[in-house]
C-alpha cells in the first residue's frame, strides 16, 4: 500500500515588539482564553508526551486535540494537532522563538500533511496568518483588531451548530 504524497509544510515567522518572555507565556497560557487563538483555553500540563485541547471560552466545545511533542521554555512548543470540526489527519504544528533586538521572532511551523489535507491546507494557513496577527498585536497593545471581537460574538451565538463530535462528552468518549 503506498503512503498518501505529502504536501508542504507551512512556515510563517512574525516579529514582535515583546520580550520573548511574554510571547512564551501567551503562546502556552493555560486556562484562560488566548484571545490571539481564535478565542480558545488551552489545556495542558506542557510535558512531553501530555494532551492538549483548545476548548471554547464555556468549555462546553472542543476544537483542536493533540500531544505534546516539546517543550523547550521560552523557545519551543511542539504538537500534534487534530481539527475536530473536519477530522483532517493528525499534523505536527512547531512554535519557535528567538530574541532578536526589537523582541522576538515568531517561526511557526505546521508540517505532516498528506494529499488526504490538501482541503484544509490552504485553509489552515489563512488561519495561521491571522493568529500570528493578532498573537503581534494583542502583546505589544493588550488588545486585538476589532472585527475579530465581532467575529468572536458571532462564533458564540452559532456553537449550537458545531458537529456534535466537538462536544466536550463526545471528544472524552473518544478518548482524545
Amino acid at each position: 500500500m503506498t503512503q498518501p504524497a505529502a504536501l508542504h509544510d507551512q512556515v510563517l515567522s512574525i516579529e514582535i515588539e515583546a520580550p520573548i518572555e511574554r510571547v512564551w507565556n501567551e503562546i502556552t497560557k493555560t486556562g484562560s482564553i488566548q484571545r490571539a487563538l481564535y478565542n480558545t483555553i488551552l489545556e495542558t500540563d506542557l510535558k512531553p508526551g501530555s494532551r492538549l485541547r483548545y476548548y471554547s471560552p464555556n468549555k462546553k466545545r472542543v476544537f483542536i486535540v493533540g500531544e505534546v511533542v516539546e517543550v523547550s521554555p521560552p523557545t519551543k512548543f511542539s504538537h500534534t494537532y487534530l481539527f475536530l470540526q473536519n477530522m483532517a489527519e493528525p499534523t505536527l504544528v512547531t512554535w519557535e522563538l528567538q530574541e532578536i533586538p526589537a523582541g522576538c521572532r515568531v517561526r511557526l511551523t505546521h508540517s505532516g500533511w498528506t494529499e488526504a489535507d490538501a482541503k484544509h491546507h490552504k485553509d489552515a494557513k489563512q488561519g495561521w496568518t491571522e493568529i500570528l496577527g493578532m498573537l503581534k498585536q494583542q502583546v505589544e497593545t493588550g488588545d486585538i483588531p476589532r472585527k475579530f471581537k465581532v467575529m468572536y460574538a458571532l462564533m458564540g451565538m452559532f456553537m449550537v451548530a458545531m458537529p456534535k463530535r466537538t462536544k466536550v462528552e463526545e471528544v472524552d468518549k473518544a478518548g482524545w
